[in-house]
């Protein structure tokens, strides 16, 4: 063989070797997805990728949960490829994503604030839900919610506190919830929080009541006024507000009470598409939902679609409706 031929088939052979590695890298990739999701959706979520991989034996899902937000700006500042995000709050989805980054966006399930605590928390044996603003301000309480500014669950906190003022007719009261609780009582999600509840550095914790009835722990329910999680008080819920961080720096928005709505979308970028529009078929389908409520969390009977509707995946049309949220508009199909 003269060294022509032999230069020739060992370029041939690099390149064949070349392209195999291209082509198992690239189905290595194909079979993976990435989620992006609040960590209130820790629980569900870890069982609806199992669930979803042993019907798709081969798919790697890779979860990343944080506060919605955050979630957001991994996307929008960080240019994170994503597949999936699911938020706590529709509107993260709403403000933030689109249109630049999302098109659509599906609401799927619904939730309500809590007071987490242990059974040796302060004053555990005594607080309820007539009492609890009281057994918080007494001296030596400790008690903790997430950053207004990165998790829906820290404004909703503040939120809680603004409408529980005017609940139980307690002047000041939301400056006073605020003003004794310590900066380093705040994180930046929910279940950051749940660490030092266990650890006893907090006695109290106001997160979701799914989050507490996954992790089994004692909470204090609080009434539907308040908790924002009835459509009945919408009205009610609008009195409160907070102004937290916009989109870009030094900018600010207004979060105001409403009831809590769930949302999903599929970035337009998103590496992975027809894996990730399966994936939230799954989400919205009758096993999905069974894994929601099984975890505490209220799936809607209809999901429901703001945003672009006519550009949503015809595989996931016929899973939803459009309907209006807070006077958001949808498109026709």
């Amino acid at each position: 063989m003269n060294s022509n031929l032999l230069k020739t088939f060992v370029l041939l052979s690099a390149l064949i070797c070349l392209n195999i590695f291209t082509y198992s890298a690239d189905a290595q990739q194909t079979n993976s997805l990435i989620i992006f999701h609040a960590g209130s959706l820790s629980v569900p979520f870890k069982e609806m990728a199992k669930a979803f991989t042993a019907k798709n034996p081969g798919v790697q899902i890779i979860r990343e949960a944080a506060g919605s937000r955050t979630c957001a700006r991994k996307i929008v500042d960080l240019g994170r490829p994503c597949d999936i995000i699911a938020s706590a709050d529709y509107t993260v989805i709403e403000n933030i994503l689109i249109p630049a980054y999302a098109s659509w966006n599906i609401s799927f399930a619904t939730n309500e604030m809590a007071i987490m605590y242990r059974t040796d928390s302060r004053d555990a044996d005594r607080i309820n839900t007539k009492n609890w603003y009281k057994i918080l301000l007494q001296k030596g309480v400790e008690y903790g919610h997430s950053d207004p500014d990165t998790d829906p669950c820290g404004y909703r906190s503040q939120l809680v506190w603004q409408l529980a003022e005017r609940y139980y007719h307690v002047p000041g009261l939301y400056e006073q919830l605020r003003k004794y609780c310590p900066p380093k009582n705040i994180r930046p999600k929910e279940t950051d929080l749940i660490a030092l509840l266990e650890a006893g550095q907090i006695d109290y914790l106001f997160i979701y009541r799914s989050v507490c009835m996954q992790h089994k722990m004692p909470f204090v329910k609080l009434p539907e006024q308040i908790n924002l999680g009835s459509s009945r008080y919408t009205s009610f819920y609008k009195q409160a507000s907070i102004r937290i961080s916009g989109k870009t720096p030094h900018s600010f928005t207004v979060k105001r009470g409403m009831p809590m709505i769930y949302g999903i979308t599929i970035p337009k970028n998103a590496p992975h598409k027809i894996l990730a529009i399966r994936y939230v078929a799954f989400v919205l389908s009758k096993r999905g939902k069974q894994i929601m409520k099984q975890n505490g969390q209220t799936p809607l009977i209809v999901p429901q679609v703001t945003g672009k509707a006519s550009q949503l995946p015809t595989e996931l049309k016929r899973l939803v409706q459009r309907q209006k949220h807070g006077g958001i508009s949808h498109e026709r199909f």
